[in-house]
């Protein structure tokens, strides 16, 4: 299938091609046909890095009426980061299209920035939950006349918090528009959620595990001792040169002691853990894009809403609590058809819990060495 065949038009088609976007991925085959023809509400289940972005944005600005100069359509997501790559990503569609125009508004940057920007012309707003809550208490952004809302990540956007702030936005606006909900897992708050606020009868897609699994991750697994560990990751980031990754741990204790300990060693290493201020984070996310930095150490909860492109590896210093966390760190590599490695440092004790995910996930791991 091409994405002309799905309905996209020639000038967003040509948009998507000059950003490398020309084959659709399983859940754009499945959700923009659906979202471009028809008024309904959708629910579509797929992982992290399968191309969700495209899957809502493309059908979302098919529907836009650039003449109309108020907010047409509202995209909620987790994290600042997550937002600002969702406008960017619409901003690059757009290339050959009328101009429309969206605005990121987030938590961390000055309010007064965003009211003064959401003067002008606004077709879509990205938003976090709570900066969105602000700027309609100050009746800075109407959201009174939006036909579509999307919400991006809808699970990790719940164990964030922002239930209360979700409910909020969605009694609002209930009655006149459509709900486009993707999330990576549907667990139960995210459900009562659904029941509450989406359709009864929304289309619901869910690209199963052997879809949603990347088949350009090769998960590999080392086991030793914990007192080894540091020596086995420097010699995989040896044998890795150039390649650039993120290092993964369970606590925030254990990424600032691993952070100090490579630095120690010489590497160009970040950390992104929960407790960092938003300026600091920023300014980690900057060197990491621009290369600077070859790692980043960093914990579950702060590497949400990242999207780094060309990933070489994922390490796992410590194996996450959740089955879903495995499944968000991993995707962080072998993006856009590349391949990539996932590699977890494991105990003997924890090489069940490898098995355990091989079973959920539907994947398989080999041992090295």
């Amino acid at each position: 299938m091409t994405f002309l065949e799905l309905g996209v038009s020639k000038d967003l088609n040509k948009g998507l091609k000059e950003m490398g976007i020309s084959i659709p991925t399983k859940i754009q085959e499945q959700a923009i046909p659906v979202l471009m023809n028809r008024q309904t509400d959708f629910i579509g289940k797929a992982q992290t890095g399968t191309g969700k972005t495209a899957a809502f944005g493309i059908p979302l600005l098919s529907q836009i009426d650039p003449s109309k100069k108020h907010v047409q359509a509202l995209i909620l997501a987790p994290t600042r980061e997550l937002g600002q790559q969702i406008a960017k990503q619409l901003f690059k569609f757009t290339k050959y299209t009328d101009k429309i125009f969206t605005e990121s508004v987030y938590g961390g940057e000055k309010i007064e920035r965003q009211i003064s920007r959401l003067t002008r012309p606004t077709h879509i707003v990205v938003a976090t939950p709570g900066r969105l809550i602000d700027l309609i208490k100050r009746k800075a952004v109407d959201i009174s006349k939006i036909d579509t809302l999307v919400m991006d990540e809808a699970d990790e956007m719940l164990s964030m918090g922002f239930k209360k702030e979700l409910t909020t936005i969605l009694s609002q606006t209930k009655g006149y528009r459509n709900v486009w909900l993707f999330s990576a897992t549907i667990p139960s708050s995210l459900n009562e959620i659904i029941d509450s606020y989406v359709n009864k009868n929304a289309i619901r897609v869910s690209i199963d595990k052997e879809d949603a699994v990347n088949k350009g991750i090769h998960h590999q697994f080392v086991v030793g001792d914990e007192i080894n560990k540091l020596d086995t990751l420097t010699y995989f980031l040896k044998t890795e040169k150039e390649g650039r990754g993120i290092i993964f741990t369970r606590t925030k204790v254990a990424a600032r002691t691993l952070h100090k300990q490579l630095k120690a060693k010489n590497y160009e290493v970040g950390l992104l853990e929960g407790e960092m201020t938003q300026k600091d984070r920023d300014k980690v996310m900057r060197a990491f894009r621009k290369k600077t930095l070859q790692l980043l150490v960093s914990t579950d909860v702060a590497a949400r809403g990242i999207d780094v492109a060309n990933l070489s590896f994922v390490l796992h210093y410590q194996l996450p609590d959740q089955t879903e966390y495995y499944t968000h760190r991993s995707g962080r590599t072998a993006r856009a058809g590349k391949t990539g490695i996932s590699l977890a440092l494991v105990t003997k004790s924890e090489v069940q819990t490898i098995r355990e995910l091989e079973k959920q996930l539907g994947i398989r791991f080999s041992q090295i060495r």
